[in-house]
């Protein structure tokens, strides 16, 4: 049976009993990466790289070899794992992955500050405008 057709049925669970999905998720996490960089990286739909993580589907033979790539791992490793995998707690993934994060948080407070500064301002313009020039 093909492993397309194992897919469908019940994942394929290889030498290192995880699946392509879970090896894709492994090494995806080495590296600190999110489903949605990873996926805007290799060019296609984050929905599309969640249903390969899931072993809901599987990519083709060149977006494999794309992701392999990406991931700094063989496609061989992510199909049926054997060979080297990526190490499991590397310290500068996590702190990477970590000043990600506070990245993302401090960008969406600077937006939302941002929104209220605007806001204020068309408030305070608004104001000038009604009372004729208020300082």
């Amino acid at each position: 049976m093909n492993a397309a057709a194992q897919t469908q049925s019940e994942p394929y669970a290889a030498d290192d009993g995880d699946t392509l999905g879970g090896r894709i998720v492994r090494a995806r996490d080495a590296l600190g990466l999110s489903t949605a960089q990873l996926a805007r990286r290799l060019g296609v739909k984050t929905a599309t790289l969640a249903q390969w993580e899931n072993d809901r589907a599987e990519p083709r033979s060149n977006r494999l070899r794309n992701l392999a790539g990406i991931l700094g791992v063989s496609p061989i490793w992510l199909l049926v794992g054997k060979g080297e995998a990526p190490p499991e707690d590397e310290p500068l993934a996590q702190e990477a992955a970590m000043l990600r994060s506070e990245i993302a948080a401090l960008s969406q407070e600077a937006l939302a500050l941002s929104r209220r500064l605007q806001e204020a301002a068309e408030r305070l313009d608004r104001l000038r405008e009604h009372a004729g020039h208020i300082d």
